[in-house]
């Protein structure tokens, strides 16, 4: 006899979210879950369907023949800072640069598909991985996450930064440079804004707002994507929109409705949504053509 598929519920998916942004450790989660489930079997077999899963299957496969990636350095503030770079194989001529700013996981192989995917939208793409200062993203997302919070951000920012000014000075590059970035990216992405004045555009996927007080030094045009369900994220918003606004920074905001934090990542089975997924994806890529070319 089949089982019947463990049914995912809200209540899961914001437990989920406070196990990966919050406090909760591991035995917590476990514990909080199986009573929500109502035993830790139960419980069990829906971990797999509220996180992230490093055996789907990538959009764009990494032997693409219509892009060229390779794995390289560039100097940041505390050493080399590794990075995964993308680049259309047909490029004729200087294309426009876009950063790629990875999850708390780190730079995983959903990340790196993402730098491929927008490479092959025409642009180069650097996956850059902020963990690199403390030896790089390792297999173990659980330990990632961890060394995510270890991270100094004065340094992060500053590694950011850097990448700003290597996509700029780049060979296949325009100089024109823009940042997307998801979940902890998102909000990477918001800091790099604040902090480097060559920063053409921003585009956040559901990432932590900024203080408010910086705001005003943000000169990139910003794209603003957020998930109607995502609590924790959205209550920073509109003190985030009143002093974009104040400032005078050209922005664009998109609420998904009924849709989960981390909707664009397609490895997370009950939060990934294809269709907000599609639209914010079609978006990005408009908004990099238009403030980049």
């Amino acid at each position: 006899m089949t089982e019947p598929k463990p049914e995912v519920t809200q209540e899961m998916i914001k437990l989920y979210d406070e196990y990966t942004h919050l406090t909760l450790d591991r035995r917590g989660f476990m514990d909080k879950l199986a009573k929500l489930t109502g035993s830790a079997a139960a419980a069990a077999a829906i971990v797999p369907l509220v996180s992230a899963s490093a055996a789907k299957a990538a959009i764009v496969a990494p032997d693409d023949a219509r892009i060229e990636t390779q794995t390289i350095t560039y100097p940041g503030e505390s050493g080399d800072v590794e990075a995964y770079l993308a680049l259309p194989a047909d490029r004729s001529g200087p294309l426009p640069a876009v950063i790629v700013i990875h999850e708390n996981r780190g730079l995983n192989p959903h990340i790196m598909d993402v730098t491929r995917r927008i490479a092959l939208e025409g642009f180069v793409a650097l996956g850059v991985d902020f963990l690199s200062p403390a030896g790089g993203t390792p297999e173990d997302e659980d330990r990632a996450r961890e060394m995510i919070g270890e991270l100094d951000r004065e340094t992060t920012i500053a590694n950011a930064v850097a990448a700003v000014a290597f996509l700029a000075d780049h060979e296949a590059t325009n100089g024109n440079v823009g940042a997307v970035g998801f979940c902890w990216g998102g909000g990477m992405v918001n800091q790099l804004a604040i902090a480097s004045p060559d920063l053409a555009a921003g585009v956040v996927y559901y990432g932590s707002s900024p203080d408010a007080e910086q705001v005003s030094q943000i000169e990139a045009r910003m794209l603003l994507h957020y998930a109607e369900l995502d609590e924790r994220i959205n209550a920073g918003v509109p003190n985030f929109q009143e002093a974009l606004q104040a400032a005078e920074v050209e922005y664009t905001l998109h609420m998904y409705e009924g849709v989960n934090h981390a909707f664009n990542n397609d490895t997370a089975q009950a939060r990934y949504d294809a269709a907000a997924a599609n639209v914010a994806f079609e978006r990005t890529i408009a908004f990099f053509r238009e403030t980049l070319d």
